[in-house]
This record gives structure tokens, sequence and C-alpha cells, in this order.
């Protein structure tokens, strides 16, 4: 009987001399992270020009986003990747490598267009680092 008080009562440890409660993690509020808000004026920029950055993937048309929507951070980050995938294909007619390249080329390509209609400033790999020392 005596086992069964002592299991329910808090434990001390002699060396310590304070006393522990048992600890439940059912209690503790859930917190949701920062990192998931957005800002609703870069939600607005999201939404006003998925269209722009769509052009900035095909090809030369990437120019468009970048001369006629300079204050759009969503249209001016994609068309520079597509600019550096435009420069890219200029080595596809290279062949055999070039071959290889124009395949490497064209999955960029896809993974970009769902950025742009997912809404996501995502760099693409290798492509993404050359185009944020782009200053256009």
């Amino acid at each position: 009987m005596d086992e069964q008080l002592n299991q329910n009562q808090p434990q001390t440890n002699p060396d310590q001399n304070q006393t522990t409660q048992p600890t439940s993690t059912q209690n503790q509020p859930q917190s949701q992270p920062e990192e998931n808000k957005k800002n609703p004026k870069e939600d607005k920029d999201i939404e006003e020009n998925k269209l722009w950055a769509f052009l900035g993937y095909l090809g030369i048309l990437c120019l468009v986003p970048l001369l006629a929507k300079k204050d759009s951070k969503f249209a001016q980050f994609h068309a520079k990747q597509g600019l550096v995938l435009a420069i890219g294909e200029f080595f596809i007619w290279i062949p055999f490598l070039g071959w290889i390249l124009g395949i490497f080329i064209l999955i960029l390509w896809i993974m970009g267009l769902i950025n742009v209609f997912s809404g996501k400033m995502k760099p693409l790999p290798l492509v993404g680092e050359m185009a944020d020392k782009l200053n256009i």
C-alpha cells in the first residue's frame, strides 16, 4: 500500500534537495513556426505576377518581366533564373555534351514552372546561385 502512495507523490533527489514533478507533454501548447506565415504584400505580389514569372521561363521572353516588372520581386526572381536557362540553351547544339545539358535544362525548366504556379521563390539547383548574382 505504501508503494502505491509513493508512486503518486513527487520524487525527491537526496543530492539536490529539490522536488521533481512528473512531466506531461499533453498540456503544453503547440507553437506554430513563424516561417509559415507570409507577408500579405508578398502574397499580393505573387498572385498578381504569376503570368509575368511564367514568361520568365520562355526563352528570350525572360527579358519582358525583367524590363517591365522591376517592382515585383517574384517576377524578377523567376525571370533571372529563366535568363540563365536561356543562356544555357545556346550550348545544347554541341554534340553529346549539349544534349545532356538540354535534358538538364528541361528538368530545371519544369521545376521552375512548378515553383511559379505554386507561388514559391525557391532557387533552382546551380541556376539559382548564378541568377542571384545578376544585377539587372
